[in-house]
């Protein structure tokens, strides 16, 4: 695959993001929640300043920070220095990297992050589309990584 398919699938995740979060500030007022699965899941409409369970409240630079050295290594290690990864790898750095971007837009733009998907049935943050492309893309790497890429964690490709 081509870097630019890549580059797409992570459009894409951003589209997704940004579409949800433009309905969710358009027809859920802000700190109001409708049901959509009840029990199970509602819809809120929350302005998170830092992440998960408001850690990091309020430090704007350091999420860009992370941002942008994500940002250099994907380019750096697709171009410079590639390591041994899958395409299924790359997909999910991808999806990880467009969730990244789809709330640094929301950060730039606003200031803060809009969460809308909230569990009923558990005590957990409310989140976007962008986080569940960050977590899944997440755990799906790691997970290939250590149970399908062996070659990834051999000695010559860390010189």
């Amino acid at each position: 695959m081509t870097f630019l398919y890549y580059v797409l699938f992570a459009a894409l995740v951003v589209g997704l993001d940004q579409f949800a979060k433009f309905l969710t500030v358009a027809y859920i007022p802000l700190g109001e929640s409708l049901p959509f699965l009840p029990g199970v899941l509602q819809l809120s409409h929350i302005q998170n300043t830092g992440a998960a369970f408001s850690s990091f409240e309020g430090q704007h630079w350091l999420f860009a920070l992370i941002f942008l050295v994500f940002t250099v290594l994907v380019l750096w290690e697709y171009f410079k220095k590639p390591l041994p990864l899958k395409p299924f790898e790359r997909w999910c750095v991808a999806a990880i990297y467009g969730g990244g971007l789809g709330n640094m837009i929301d950060r730039v733009r606003f200031g803060y992050v809009v969460d809308m998907l909230d569990t009923v049935f558990v005590n957990f943050p409310v989140f976007n589309v962008a986080d569940i492309f960050i977590t899944c893309g997440s755990i799906l790497l790691f997970g290939h990584l250590f149970f399908f890429n062996k070659a990834f964690w051999k000695e010559e490709n860390k010189k």
